[in-house]
């Protein structure tokens, strides 16, 4: 749902996904003079409810000392940004946003003309695709306003309060997914982490009403100074299945894996013989998975992507060796020549080589507005110079950790680039005595303190707590949107070595939108909490708390060729 633009000296567009609504905003030069923010008014007119909306920054000569978890009403303390995200939105819910410029003085604001505009949120489900993503922040200020930092104290209940919260609906889509198979149809599972209870007791309820269920599960080990260990995620799947009990007439273990057995997708057969529907995507069938790191969780109803995610798994279920996998896996999905027409592509793993990789850094080079990508793992050398030296539009990075040494001098540091990582505020990455970037729990002396409640994150195992989605946006705002979405995390590794699956989705502007808006909602969740960690003791975090008290935050808007020049531009080519 893309509204048009409205207003004329003040103009204003909105994007809507499913839960996040995107307002962007342009002035004319004739009133950008005294301008200091934006009031926001939102209506549900779905619910006819409607608010002022409220904010965390303020004038200090108005609120010097702001209290931690306290918020502000925009018609005092307004926004100070020509992009700003209604992170609180229902799917498929008619809004009215009303926005008011506010001139003069920060205590004697005065309004100008309101310019509204309307926008309906997407439904979840279909036609086609359906998207979920979850919450993705336990690390964040509504997290711990809402539960006081307490871990959550029922993660295997999917209707404890803090699990809904966490899941925002992903996992409630999954077990509908499992729920909907009837007796006499057949779901086919790949599972790489698959320990949490709530799907496994899914999938054994549906065994139990007659569903013909079979999992093909990581259960392999890796080589470790000469001696044979269970992965992490074996041991793991070990434990959660004999507590299921599990019947090991629904599995088939993968061991025979040059690397690991990466995948996360389901296919449902209807009548045990013909595919219909596919849920995939970054979610590992975990606790973590599901409530705690950034995840999405796909479901396509296509016959036609069904069958050859069929063909995928039936050719995983004999557990191959990869010179066996491999011919199997170019045969079902071949390398694309040239970019697919308007539609849904399958790409599986392993692979021979890695010139898919350069057929992605093709595609980089190729936009002409925007590149949004996602790496829990970095940015391989290949993509992160194809974003180094792709310079005719914004690109936008979401990491797990800051990019390597290497990778930052490839991908540069010009004005068409942001670059975002996980992080909890009140705490930095800093090197340790191999030069690896560790997170370190507090950082000394940070004036943000005062102001913001303390966050936490709650550790388990594994290696990725923040960013674990794999996608690329290409151009998403445009009318032919190109998205990336599955398993893969765009690495040599998942091409050659792994079992992994990726979507391409092509000139979907439904689906676009969605991750887009929803890849803008953590980007920035992490971008200020990144820059608070990098400017902590120098004098400048307190900035970020405050908003300006003249027209200056303008500026950067309209400085030709900036970074916010350029994104303003994504919006009001």
């Amino acid at each position: 749902m893309r509204s048009p633009t409205v207003g004329s000296k003040v103009r204003v567009r909105a994007i809507a996904g499913t839960y996040t609504v995107l307002l962007a905003m342009d002035v004319e030069p004739e009133a950008r003079n005294g301008l200091l923010g934006f009031a926001i008014q939102r209506e549900d007119v779905t619910e006819s409810e409607s608010y002022w909306l409220s904010g965390l920054k303020v004038f200090p000569s108005v609120v010097p000392n702001p209290q931690p978890g306290v918020s502000y009403l925009t018609l005092q303390e307004p926004i100070q940004s020509l992009l700003w995200g209604d992170y609180t939105a229902k799917p498929a819910h008619e809004y009215r946003y009303t926005v008011r410029p506010l001139y003069n003085k920060p205590k004697a604001l005065k309004p100008a003309a309101d310019v509204a505009v309307s926008v309906t949120t997407e439904r979840e489900s279909g036609p086609g695709h359906s998207v979920w993503f979850n919450r993705g922040a336990i690390a964040s200020q509504a997290f711990a306003a809402k539960f006081k930092n307490a871990p959550p104290p029922h993660p295997e209940d999917p209707t404890a309060t803090e699990t809904r919260w966490l899941s925002r609906g992903l996992l409630e889509a999954c077990l509908a997914f499992i729920a909907e198979a009837n007796a006499g149809d057949a779901l086919r599972v790949a599972a790489y982490e698959f320990s949490y209870a709530p799907i496994l007791g899914a999938l054994d309820r549906a065994r139990r009403k007659g569903v013909d269920v079979k999992i093909v599960y990581e259960a392999g080990s890796d080589t470790v100074k000469g001696k044979k260990v269970a992965t992490e995620a074996t041991v793991g799947n070990r434990k959660a299945i004999a507590k299921a009990k599990l019947p090991q007439s629904m599995l088939i273990k993968r061991t025979r894996r040059a690397g690991i057995p990466h995948n996360k997708f389901i296919v449902r057969l209807r009548s045990g013989t013909t595919p219909v529907s596919v849920w995939t995507g970054s979610t590992n069938f975990s606790e973590s998975g599901f409530l705690g790191q950034t995840n999405v969780g796909h479901r396509v109803d296509d016959p036609g992507v069904a069958a050859t995610f069929f063909a995928y798994w039936q050719a995983l279920a004999s557990d191959p060796e990869p010179q066996t996998l491999k011919p199997e896996t170019a045969q079902i999905t071949p390398d694309p020549p040239s970019l697919p027409g308007a539609g849904t592509t399958c790409l599986f793993s392993p692979r021979k080589g890695t010139t898919m990789l350069d057929w992605y850094a093709a595609q980089i080079t190729g936009a002409t507005s925007a590149v949004m990508l996602t790496g829990a793992f970095g940015v391989t050398d290949v993509l992160a110079t194809a974003i180094g030296k792709h310079t005719q539009s914004v690109d936008f990075l979401l990491l797990e950790k800051p990019p390597t040494k290497k990778a930052a001098g490839l991908l540069g540091k010009g004005s068409d680039l942001i670059v975002a990582y996980g992080n909890v505020l009140g705490q930095a990455y800093q090197k340790n005595a191999k030069g690896e970037l560790t997170l370190r729990r507090k950082v000394p002396g940070s004036e943000l303190e005062k102001w913001f409640l303390e966050e936490e994150h709650f550790r388990k195992t594994g290696y990725v707590f923040f960013v674990h989605t794999k996608f690329l946006l290409v151009d998403p705002l445009s009318n032919d949107p190109r998205i990336f979405a599955g398993s893969a995390n765009f690495s040599p590794d998942s091409l050659t070595s792994n079992d992994e699956n990726m979507l391409l989705i092509r000139g979907d502007t439904r689906v676009a939108d969605i991750y887009m808006t929803e890849f803008d909602r953590i980007l920035r969740h992490f971008y200020f909490r990144d820059v608070a960690g990098e400017t902590a003791g120098t004098g400048k975090e307190a900035k970020s708390k405050f908003l300006a008290e003249d027209a200056s935050w303008l500026e950067p808007y309209y400085h030709s060729g900036s970074f916010k020049d350029r994104r303003r531009r994504l919006f009001f080519p």
